[in-house]
């Protein structure tokens, strides 16, 4: 996410341009045409839709307790600003350590709970545009980045930490990246920005921001590996092993 300190940088370099003063990754309301929101309300809406369908077929009961737990973890972890170089800070987004921890589709449902909440009681974010905000910051980091940690972990090896903790920084800082450039084509599409400024100011900034999460990322994913990697979603084969052995 982008701060108000950061967008006052942005203003100071394109305020001839007229540069708006909510230029982040929370869309507020009125930021967004009708027909982009609703585009970004039919994909959420179909996403959650059929990760219900697909936790509810395939997920064990303890993923219920693990959901709750990772959301709350998120959520609080969200409200811990990282500085960044510039005088702006950023903060976890979350979407890769939901996906690696439970899989895209009890991760997408644990990202829309907590978009949901913070618009709802923080107005962190627009009612209107939420759809967009949880598409952005929440289902591009669980599914593309789960996606892209599973590919890149089982390339490198699979279960060795090399291979987890060079998956885990790569998806995370490409999930954060690439949810920026969608939102800066979202507000160019929606005629709120220029799509040059949109784009030098959302991804040029992000490319820093996504540092810190796939640090945070690296981290949370490595504690859990060490100590219980059973709960990761797709645990290591010697823990498989030994399951199956008892």
């Amino acid at each position: 996410m982008i701060t108000g300190q950061m967008l006052d940088t942005i203003l100071f370099y394109g305020s001839h341009l007229d540069i708006p003063t909510h230029l982040a990754m929370h869309i507020p309301d009125g930021f967004l045409s009708l027909p982009v929101s609703l585009v970004t309300w039919v994909i959420a809406i179909s996403l959650i839709a059929f990760s219900l369908n697909r936790v509810n077929a395939g997920y064990q009961e303890r993923t219920v307790p693990l959901m709750g737990v990772c959301a709350a973890f998120i959520f609080a972890a969200q409200m811990i600003n990282f500085p960044i170089p510039g005088g702006t800070s950023g903060h976890l987004l979350g979407g890769t350590l939901a996906g690696v921890l439970l899989g895209p589709w009890a991760g997408s449902l644990v990202m829309a709970v907590v978009f949901i909440v913070q618009a709802v009681l923080f107005q962190d974010g627009g009612l209107t545009v939420l759809g967009a905000n949880i598409v952005n910051m929440g289902l591009i980091g669980t599914f593309m980045g789960y996606y892209l940690y599973r590919t890149l972990r089982y390339s490198l090896g699979g279960d060795t930490w090399r291979a987890m903790s060079v998956s885990t920084v790569i998806a995370a800082w490409t999930s954060v990246f690439v949810a920026s450039v969608v939102c800066a084509l979202q507000l160019a599409l929606s005629g709120t920005v220029p799509l040059p400024v949109a784009l030098t100011a959302m991804a040029g900034w992000h490319v820093l921001i996504a540092i810190g999460e796939a640090f945070i990322t690296l981290i949370a994913v490595g504690y859990i590996w060490r100590t219980r990697p059973d709960l990761l979603f797709d645990p290591p084969q010697r823990v498989l092993f030994s399951k199956d052995s008892e």
